[in-house]
Formats: C-alpha cells, structure tokens, sequence
C-alpha cells in the first residue's frame, strides 16, 4: 500500500463520514412533517421514476435545454464507472475494470462518449445563462450554478487527463479512447516521471471534485441530484386533481391547514428539498406573468430554508419525536411561521390552481396541493381570507352556490324546454350537471340550453337534479375552506346515491373534476363526461350531424381543469375540425402549455387588484390570431374571456363561445 492509497483512504473517510452526517441530519429535519403513506404501488412508483427521472420526459418539454440536462444526467449515470474504478484505484494503486474483458473496452467507450456530451452540455449551459440568459432566471442568483457547472466541466476535463497520461504511462493507446487519445500528443515529450506526476494530479483533481460535490450537495440547491428520484418515485398516484382530506370529525385535531413546516407532511418536505431552483414553474405561472407576487419556486425555496432554521434550532430529540415546542432550544427562531414570516397572504391567494408549475415541474413537486394546505390554515384557524370571500362563502351556504340566488329557482333556466327532472323519470341514462353558473348565469345558460337542444337532437335520454343540485364545492374547496366544501359534498352525494347515478356529464370543468376525481374519497364513484367527449361521441356514432361552415376560423383555449387536471385536450378539438372542415387555430400556449384565464382557485369570485387581469393576458394573445370565434369548454373561461374582449373593445369582431353552442349552431345549419 502506497502513501498515497494511505492518504486517500483517510480523505475517503472523513468525505463518507461527512456526507453521512448530513444525510442524517437531512432527514431527521424530514421529521418534523407529518406522516404519510407514500409507498403503496411500487411497480406504479417505478414506472413514473423510469418515465420521468431516467427518461427525463419533463425536461424535454423545453428541448435544448432539455438535451443538455438529459446528457449532464445520463453522464453521470454513465460516468460512475469511471469514479468507481478511479477510487478503487485509490484503495488499490492497481485496481481496474480490465478484468471485464470484452466488455471493457466498450465501456471506456461509452465513457468517453457521455463525458464529451456532458462537456458539450455544460459549454452550453454556460452560453445559456451568459448570452440568452432566459427570463426565469432574472433576479435569481447564478454564482452557485457557475460553481457546479465548472465543477462538473474539471472532474470530466480531469478522467480524460487521467486517460491520455495513463495511455503513455502503459505505451497503449486504445481506440475505444476516442477524445482522451486525441490528448496523448499533449503530454508525448514528457518522460514517464513527469507523466506520472501528471497522472496523479489529475487523478487527485477528479476524485477530489467528486467528493467536494457529494459533500456540497446537502448546503445547496442542487440537492435535487441526491432527492429527485427519491421524490419522483413518491410522487403522488391519485387522480391530477386531487386533494387530500381533512377528516374534520377527528376531536383529537387542533388546527387545520399549514402555517409552519410541521404541519406539512414528510413528502411536501421533501418537495422543497427537491426544487431546482430552475424557475420553470415561474416561467408559465400566470400569477407570475400578469406582475403579481407569486413564484411557486420562491414557496419552496421559503419552505426549505424554514426547515433548515428550524430542524437546527430544535434539540435531536424533539425532531425525532416530533413533539411540541414547549422546549425550543432558539425561541427567537420558533416562534417564528413559515405563513406570514416567509410567505405572505398575497402570495398565497395569487394562485389560480391551474397546475402549470406542477405539469412543468421536473421532479414531480407538488405545489397547488402545498398552498391548499396554507390556504386551509388561514381560513379555518385564522378566518383570514380575501373579503370578497366572505360573500362567496356565505351564499353557498346559504343558497349552495356562489351568487345570492335562491336553490329554488336553480331549474328556471329550464322552462320551456320539457326537460327532465330525476326525482320524476325512471328511464333516464344519464344525468346532466348543470352547475352553479350554467343554473344561474345568464351567459351561461345559453351554453345550458345548448347543450339540452344536443341531447334531445340526439334522442339522449338524461335528466336534472333540478333544485337537488347544490354546488360541488370546488370552489369552497380550493378557497381554503374545507369544513363548507365537504358540506356540500356530503350532500351532493346523498343525493346522487339516493338516485343510484352511475353516468354523469357536465359542462363545467371544475365540476368535473370534483365529482370524477375528488367525489370518489366520500363515497361517490360516478362516471363522469364532460360535455365536449360526450358530444364528439354523438358526431362520431352519427347521433347528431352538423354541417361545415369553413367561413368560421376559431381559435380555443384550453380550460386548465379540463386540460392539465384531466388530461381532455382533443375532443374540443376535434369538434371544432367536425364543423369547419380545418384544425382550429392554436395559440403560442396551447394544451398543457395553455394559460389559465385567471378564475380558478376560487379566484373567479376575488378582485383581481395587482398587476396585469390574467384574462386580458390571455384574450390578447388569442385575438393576435385574428380568429372570428374564441371557442371555450367552461363558463369560467367563457366568463373571463368575454369580459376581456369587451375590455379589448373586440366584441363586434370576436365571439366568445362554448363548443356546445358552436354544436348546436351546426345542427341548426
């Protein structure tokens, strides 16, 4: 054994034993959250981590810039080979993977392959941040980034020095070397003392780097390196649209919602270990865009140093425990919350819950669902919430839907038109959903009626709650208040199984998506439609026929809680192609690029006071197609964006329209 194997066995120690330590302590800070079970559905898990985290599906949404982590990440996948063999080396001076045979020189290959594409890579992204410099990263600190990326560039630099020295130690240049062979008329006029002293510095170089980056790691942003496939893989599985319950019968429950890191769970936690800092959530969220204070990445940047100052400021044995803090050891730090002290109410309630940042998210965060969570703590503990709020709140609980109008007159858009109501038929084989607003606001009930003239063309037979249908609570819900939204839940299906209803479709996405994806956690398991695949379903089974008008050039913009909550990006599509003959025109954010018009999150009944309206950002992006129709598929987006045509003085020229009215316009052709 050589001084130097001594030297680095001891280096090699203390760097484990270092890195260990802070794993430890990492994860005694994961502590503090609350449980959660996260481990159900491995095969499930394991597909989302190979999909996602080694496919890197997410990054090449954006595909240069895409590439380039594709091939830093898979370098160093590839690349931990040639670590492997350079410590083993320094364990034993002559240590190598040669007793692989055949293999081995494929995989010197393969080496020197992946480490010249993370070279590339890395030049590149030195060209991003330096000359496009993308928006995202504005106001954002790139020292640490440089930091990394020169580090990544000297440990590849480093294994082909070591490769062109070691060749001309041995007198053999390998073909499968293909760029460290190149180096070897570099170093060719230096003896083989030189050379060795060469090889050594590099050596110490390469693994010296490697180590510094495996113990910076836990102190900075790119700690994603260590968590983010652990965070894919624990990523949730239910239902997009989802959130978690409260199970507000428990006596034992105190308080509601987060306000500080310990009342999140152990994977929102982690969550905020495994943001990137990369600023592609900032770059879509509309809240964001329009000037207002939201960055979903600062929530996660607030909630991870939070952690930090407070997992060290708490004693080992209180973290472990997860006790209360009647024994802080810095009470000046605890006393403090993450609520108001790091993110404060503007920020929270900026958010529209279209789910841009976590369909753009490359390690699977969960944001909406973390900001639910502090929404919840502020209206049911503090009663802490947007004035116009108390209006909406108390008028679905008093009339169960958002405006002040009566439950009684929830059918009156129906008169007339004989259409159903459960209570009175026995045959009907589904039930239409009406909804608050396609029940109570004008514009809407034309989509409403629409949508009756379609199942009657086509001989459907369904039927109506009538004054039985009360709100789906989505809009309490993501409002913060629960205790309203499970109110109206419970009630709705009550009602629903008391009819024994199987087949429900609606007309609005927000219904849709409470009673498809969130009904089923208290007790109501419907098949849920909405209104656009229903209807592509009657024109493709020839139950209604509509004729072309080609004169029409529509634009559509997609709904985020028909797009990204539930993936039904095609039927409106292919509606709008059944009646004018051409693909509809597409928008710059299209799908699930799309931007939200601004009205989720129950954000449809607050004032907008802050920056750019979102509704205006959208309409003019879609009016700069020249389009004569503005197709919908939700009278939320319907509202918002007829309120912005208007406001862009475009009404004579532009039409706001639902796809059922475009629908029923054709059959009437």
């Amino acid at each position: 054994m050589t001084t130097q194997n001594i030297v680095f066995i001891f280096v090699l120690i203390i760097s484990i034993s270092f890195f260990i330590y802070n794993v430890r302590r990492l994860i005694s800070y994961l502590k503090l959250g609350r449980a959660e079970n996260r481990i159900d559905k491995p095969f499930q898990r394991l597909k989302r981590v190979l999909v996602v985290a080694f496919g890197q599906t997410k990054l090449l949404r954006e595909p240069l810039a895409g590439l380039m982590h594709f091939f830093i990440f898979w370098g160093f996948v590839v690349l931990f080979s040639a670590i492997i063999e350079s410590i083993g080396e320094g364990l034993y001076s002559e240590f190598s993977f040669a007793f692989l045979g055949s293999l081995h020189s494929p995989l010197i290959f393969l080496q020197e392959l992946f480490a010249l594409l993370v070279v590339v890579s890395i030049l590149y992204a030195f060209f991003r941040r330096i000359v496009l410099r993308p928006k995202r990263f504005e106001n954002h600190s790139s020292a640490e980034a440089y930091f990394i990326l020169t580090m990544i560039l000297f440990i590849m630099l480093s294994m082909y020095g070591q490769s062109a020295t070691k060749m001309l130690m041995h007198q053999s240049v390998s073909s499968a070397n293909i760029v460290s062979a190149n180096l070897v008329p570099l170093f060719s006029s230096f003896g083989i003392e030189t050379l060795t002293i060469f090889y050594h510095i590099f050596w110490w170089i390469h693994v010296g780097l490697v180590l510094l980056f495996l113990n910076y790691l836990p102190y900075s942003k790119h700690l994603h390196v260590l968590t983010s496939i652990p965070n894919v893989y624990f990523s949730k599985l239910t239902p997009k649209g989802t959130l978690k319950t409260i199970n507000l019968s428990d006596e034992t429950l105190t308080k509601f919602g987060a306000s500080d890191v310990e009342d999140f769970t152990w994977k929102q936690l982690l969550d905020s270990y495994t943001c990137t800092e990369c600023g592609r959530c900032v770059a879509v969220c509309p809240a964001n865009i329009t000037g207002k204070p939201l960055s979903p990445r600062k929530i996660f940047e607030d909630m991870r140093h939070r952690i930090y100052e407070k997992g060290a400021a708490l004693p080992k044995n209180i973290r472990s425990e997860n006790s209360d803090e009647s024994q802080p050891a810095q009470k000046h730090v605890l006393k403090n919350k993450l609520v108001d002290d790091y993110i404060t109410e503007d920020e929270l309630w900026a958010c529209t819950t279209c789910m841009a940042c976590m369909e753009e998210c490359p390690v699977m965060i969960e944001h909406v669902d973390s900001i639910i969570e502090m929404r919840r703590y502020l209206v049911l503990n503090e009663s802490r919430f947007p004035k116009e709020l108390q209006v909406t709140f108390q008028n679905l609980e008093r009339y169960y839907t958002p405006w002040a109008f009566s439950s009684a007159s929830r059918a009156d858009w129906a008169e007339g038109l004989d259409v159903p109501v459960i209570s009175q038929t026995q045959d009907a084989e589904i039930l239409f959903w009406v909804g608050c607003a396609g029940a109570f606001d004008d514009r809407a009930k034309k989509v409403t009626r629409a949508i009756v003239k379609i199942l009657q063309k086509a001989d459907v037979k369904f039927a109506i709650l009538g004054n039985e249908e009360k709100c789906t609570g989505d809009s309490a819900r993501r409002a913060g208040n629960e205790y309203l939204a499970q109110m109206l839940i419970n009630d709705n299906v009550t009602t629903l199984n008391k009819y024994n209803i199987r087949k429900i479709v609606t007309s609005c996405p927000h219904c849709l998506n409470a009673l498809k994806n969130e009904y089923p956690q208290f007790g109501g398991n419907y098949e849920v439609i909405h209104h656009t695949d229903f209807i592509l379903n009657l024109i493709k089974n020839k139950k209604i026929r509509v004729s072309i008008n080609v004169s029409q050039k529509i634009t559509y913009h997609d709904s985020c809680y028909l797009g990204r909550y539930n993936d039904v990006y095609d039927s409106p599509r292919e509606v709008i192609e059944n009646i004018t003959g051409e693909k509809c025109l597409e928008m710059k954010r299209s799908k699930d690029k799309g931007f939200c018009c601004g009205a989720g999150g129950s954000r449809m009944f607050m004032e907008e006071n802050i920056g750019k309206r979102m509704n205006l950002e959208r309409t003019e992006e879609a009016l700069a197609l020249n389009p004569d129709v503005i197709g919908t598929a939700c009278p939320f987006c319907l509202t918002m964006l007829t309120d912005g045509v208007k406001d862009k003085e475009a009404a004579d020229k532009v039409a706001v329209k639902d796809i059922a009215e475009l629908v029923a316009e054709a059959i009437d052709q």
